[in-house]
């Protein structure tokens, strides 16, 4: 019997790589590829991860197409409008970076609160005892309070441990967040969030209507040190209100995983601003949530065999 062809446009894991091939013919190839545009009409399965558009004109060139597995969280390089009126299935792995993503804010703000020096010479004492001066903390974190802009999946596990780890913590939400699901965080409206907060932590999703929410209104209101974190969207701020805020405001910090676009281009207004620091998408690589999110091919099966998959949500 003939397997059904399904595409991978960027790299899975081999073990996910190795039995989807079991079930299926597997082509790698990326969507700008001459074997791409020989198969793709034949494909009836469609793997990408972040970079892959799947937009209208793409779903076009694929008549057979049935479903497409996101291995990853958000859905923003996939056009769900377009393949719901061809009657594809999108599938993705909204738990599958989690953990890795918490983890890795926790990260970013210990950076920014929690200056460290390690020592590769020996120091006399005089020196030794100026470097201990000099790598003080200002602050403490249960002295800090710390903003969660969007309290989904990831914005309430962050929330919980900033709550452990001793901090006051807001939130700003489209949504009424239930009571047991808040792990102690307050509500509040965006303008106090950013107004109040030590620590700004961004998890909103990729809606249009997140285009640009961290506004130069919104930033313009953050304290002088204000630390700003991004692991969400890059879209969702504003970068060139940002770099302003920066450089009138060299106490502050901004840490920015993502961007807009990707890779950063030389006209991102924030390259050269000394107290912005600007990641190459790293939350979610540690080595368990890449191989979680390659397993998306197991819905990809399910729905080629009839079976529900898995569909993406907002939140």
């Amino acid at each position: 019997m003939t397997k059904q062809l399904a595409i991978i446009c960027e790299p899975i894991s081999d073990p996910a790589r190795e039995w989807l091939a079991a079930r299926c013919e597997v082509l790698e190839a990326g969507v700008s590829s001459v074997e791409f545009a020989n198969s793709c009409q034949n494909a009836v399965a469609l793997v990408v991860r972040t970079y892959t558009q799947v937009d209208a004109a793409l779903l076009e060139r694929m008549p057979a197409l049935r479903v497409v597995g996101r291995a990853g969280v958000g859905t923003d390089n996939i056009d769900l409008v377009a393949a719901r009126a061809r009657g594809i299935q999108v599938v993705s792995t909204p738990d599958a970076n989690t953990q890795a993503v918490v983890e890795y804010v926790v990260c970013l703000w210990a950076d920014a609160l929690r200056p460290r020096l390690y020592l590769d010479k020996v120091l006399g004492k005089e020196a030794w005892d100026q470097a201990r001066v000099d790598v003080q903390a200002t602050w403490q974190m249960d002295e800090l309070q710390l903003g969660v802009l969007g309290l989904g999946r990831i914005g309430r596990r962050v929330a919980q441990v900033a709550a452990a780890i001793g901090f006051e913590v807001v939130y700003h939400d489209l949504l009424e967040i239930e009571l047991s699901q808040r792990h102690g965080a307050r509500p509040v409206s965006a303008c106090e969030l950013f107004a109040e907060s030590d620590v700004i932590t961004v998890h909103i999703d990729g809606r249009a209507s997140n285009r640009g929410f961290v506004s130069r209104g919104l930033i313009n209101t953050m304290r002088p040190d204000a630390v700003l974190i991004n692991t969400s969207r890059g879209m969702a701020v504003d970068h060139a209100a940002l770099a302003e805020f920066l450089r009138l405001n060299p106490a502050a910090m901004a840490i920015l995983d993502v961007h807009d676009p990707e890779p950063i281009c030389a006209g991102n207004p924030l390259l050269g601003v000394l107290n912005a620091h600007l990641a190459p998408h790293l939350a979610s690589r540690t080595a368990s949530a890449m191989e979680a999110m390659s397993w998306v091919v197991r819905d990809v099966v399910a729905v080629l065999s009839g079976k529900p998959g898995k569909m993406p949500r907002l939140r």
